[in-house]
This record gives structure tokens, C-alpha cells and sequence, in this order.
């Protein structure tokens, strides 16, 4: 864990105990022990993996592959969606097709899994990390364009890092818990100098950023099935794009790069073997018909929680902007300043009485490999991750 920032002395005690009762005052009675995310199977989904276990169409050559692409299309805005084995494997390729060669380096930010560097690097490329903005939790796209002020110079129509000699390629927003980050600015910076722009909407499936789905606010975006998301294959990611040419070039580089023949097996070109699986997709395409109905449940669950911590004077839930319809992956609670030292105190009373909560990632740049990697300030990042708590969020613990 990171120093705190400078802050003053609390105003009142905070004590762990108050927390775990307002987390269990929105709780269903019946729920003892809780998750941070998990998922509940009440649709279609055993009909479904029944039927690809008693026909054999458990590879990715299945039907469920292509209904469950089309019904992730749908929900978010664009012409096509590319299932594959996972959402890191899925910003792999993203990065890959907007063009991030070897030795780029890839604006992004500091607050985010480890899922979106690590497919940076497997791209490629190199992280550079940015700072966050305490309204969004995503990319600060003014400190962006400050940082891009500073350290950026033009070469041949390209964008380079003064200090590295690096050409910066692209840059990957991602919407921090379910909530949209402000694509509009970040979308115009990344313009202004001539940056690709990858959505990691893999947290934001469902969320909506002025009216438009998460998924839909780039030329390429992501998404992941992982257990604790919204919706879940087991494992799984897809990449959306409206390009015909994009998705029909990923749809042939993700199946072995192999050329349509009844029996021969001839390939042009070095390619990944990375497509979903059809049983996967038919857990998928039963969840995807419950998309709806969870995130108004998720979104039930925030203003439970929100009512509960209403009165609470030592920190406040993490809201979503004027703009946006967040999904709310994960409902999040934020200490104030001056409450650092109760961070670990809360987790550790709340995982005890069995209420599974987290603190923020380790930031980017205070993990061993990416210690070096070219980085802008950090302030609101380091700040944040000694404040912030996630709250168990599945949607089944929304009140009726």
C-alpha cells in the first residue's frame, strides 16, 4: 500500500463496525456470507449446455457462438462483436489491429486491473500510465493533454515521447468499475494527436455515456465474460467494432488464420487460436437474455446502498456523472480525506463478518514489472487507492 496524501486529522472516529452494519442493513437476511461479484444461473443456461453437450457442438464452430455475437453486437451499438478465450486476449487484439507495433508505447491508465497493461505488453507495446479523474475514476483527459503537452514531440506525421525516443500509438480508456469514463474529451485529445483509441469497456457491459452504449465510443472496443462480470461465459472476452474490414480480418487471424476449404488445411498467415468456444457462448447467449433485468437489479442494489450510507460522515458512494447510466459493476465506497488509516481496519472487520470487499488495484506503477515504465503524475490515483472500498455487488442482493 502506497503513503497516504497529506490530508487533515478526522473530523469524527470512523469505526470498522459501522460499516459492516450498513453493509448488512441493505443485505438480504438470508445472505451470510457474501461475495464481492458473483453470478446466479436462473435463465436458459442449463437447457442451452445441455444441447451443445447432447449434439457434440462444444468448439467454436457451434450456433451459440454467432447468436451469442449478435445478441453483444446489439447491446452495444455496433455491427459486429468477435467472441474470444478472454478480455485480456481480447485487448491483445484490439491494440493489434489499431496498429500498436513492437516497442509503442500505450497511454493508459494507472488505476485499472493488471489485465489491461499485461495485454499492452502481450501486444507489444509499452504501458505508459496516466492519471485518473476523481469524477469518473477513468482517464483525466485534461491531465492527459497536459502530460501530452510536456512530453510529446511530431516526427513524419507520428507522435513520439521526448524522453524514450518511443512512438506512443494509442490509447486505452477504460470505464473503472462500470462507469463510462468521459470518451468525448479523451477521444478529442487522442485526435488532436493523431492516437488510435481502444475502449476497454470490459467492466461496462449494459453502462451507457450520453445515451450510447459502453462498447460503441471507439473504432475498437472490448469486452470480458470473466465470473465476476456482469454477464459471464466462465471465461471469455469479445471485441466490438462497426468496420467490416476489421472484424472479418480478427474473425480469420482468431481461427488459426486458416482459409475456407472442405478438407485442406492451409493458412496465410500467422494466427492465434483464440475463439470462444460454443459451450462457453451458450452460457453466454442465456445470460445476455438477463442483461436487462440485472442492471436495473444492480442499479436497485446502488441506491440501496446509497440510502443506507446517506447519513455516513466519513465518506460517500462513488455516483455516477450527469452524462452517464453506469452499470455498477461495483458499488464503491470512498473514505475521506483524512479517513486513510481506516482503509484497512474496514477490510479487515467486513471480511471477517463474511462481507467480501476490496480496496482499489494496486496502481500500475507500483507493481515490480512495470515500476519503470514511463508514467505522467499520479496525484488523484495514489491518492484515491487509500480511500477507496468496493462493496459486495451481485446483483441478486438487490432489494426486491
Amino acid at each position: 500500500m502506497i503513503a497516504a496524501a497529506q490530508s487533515l486529522p478526522p473530523a469524527t472516529p470512523l469505526d470498522p463496525t459501522e460499516v459492516v452494519r450498513r453493509i448488512r442493513a441493505v443485505l438480504p437476511s438470508s445472505e451470510t456470507k457474501v461475495a464481492l461479484h458473483e453470478p446466479r444461473f436462473v435463465g436458459n443456461e442449463k437447457a442451452y449446455l445441455v444441447q451443445c453437450i447432447d449434439t457434440n457442438w462444444v468448439s467454436y464452430a457451434g450456433s451459440y457462438v454467432k447468436k451469442f455475437e449478435q445478441a453483444l453486437a446489439d447491446a452495444c451499438g455496433v455491427s459486429h462483436a468477435i467472441s474470444v478465450t478472454s478480455g485480456t486476449v481480447a485487448l491483445q487484439l484490439a491494440l493489434h489491429m489499431a496498429g500498436v507495433r513492437a516497442g509503442d508505447e500505450v497511454l493508459l491508465p494507472a488505476l485499472t486491473f493488471v489485465a489491461s497493461a499485461n495485454a499492452v505488453v502481450h501486444a507489444g507495446g509499452i504501458p505508459h500510465f496516466v492519471d485518473a479523474d476523481a469524477a469518473t475514476l477513468g482517464i483525466d483527459p485534461v491531465a492527459l493533454a497536459h502530460h501530452l503537452e510536456t512530453i510529446a514531440e511530431r516526427r513524419d506525421g507520428e507522435v513520439f515521447n521526448k524522453a524514450t525516443g518511443r512512438r506512443i500509438a494509442a490509447l486505452l480508456p477504460v470505464h473503472i468499475f462500470g462507469h463510462p469514463a468521459d470518451m468525448d474529451a479523451l477521444n478529442a485529445v487522442a485526435a488532436q494527436y493523431g492516437l488510435a483509441v481502444v475502449e476497454d469497456a470490459t467492466e461496462s457491459l449494459g453502462s451507457r455515456y450520453k445515451g450510447r452504449p459502453c462498447g460503441s465510443l471507439a473504432p475498437i472496443a472490448t469486452l470480458s465474460f470473466n465470473g465476476n462480470k456482469i454477464v459471464t461465459t466462465g471465461g471469455g472476452g469479445a471485441v466490438l467494432t462497426s468496420d467490416d474490414i476489421l472484424a472479418d480480418r480478427l474473425r480469420h487471424l482468431t481461427t488459426t488464420a486458416k482459409l475456407p476449404h472442405r478438407w485442406a488445411f492451409n493458412h496465410d498467415e500467422v494466427g492465434w487460436n483464440f475463439r470462444l468456444p460454443n459451450i462457453n457462448a451458450a452460457l453466454g447467449c442465456a445470460q445476455m437474455e438477463r442483461l436487462d433485468v440485472m442492471v436495473v437489479a444492480k442499479r436497485k442494489l446502488w441506491d440501496a446502498y446509497s440510502a443506507a450510507f446517506a447519513d455516513f460522515a466519513q465518506g460517500r458512494l462513488f455516483a455516477e456523472m450527469p452524462y452517464a447510466k453506469s452499470n455498477q459493476w461495483l458499488v464503491t465506497l470512498i473514505l475521506d480525506k483524512g479517513y486513510e488509516a481506516a482503509l484497512e481496519p474496514i477490510l479487515a472487520a467486513t471480511n471477517d463478518a463474511g462481507l467480501m470487499t476490496r480496496p482499489a488495484w494496486t496502481p500500475m506503477h507500483l507493481l515490480p514489472m512495470y515500476a519503470g515504465n514511463p508514467r505522467a503524475a499520479l496525484p488523484v490515483t495514489e491518492d484515491l487507492v487509500t480511500r477507496l472500498i468496493n462493496l459486495p455487488s451481485s446483483p441478486f442482493l438487490a432489494p426486491a
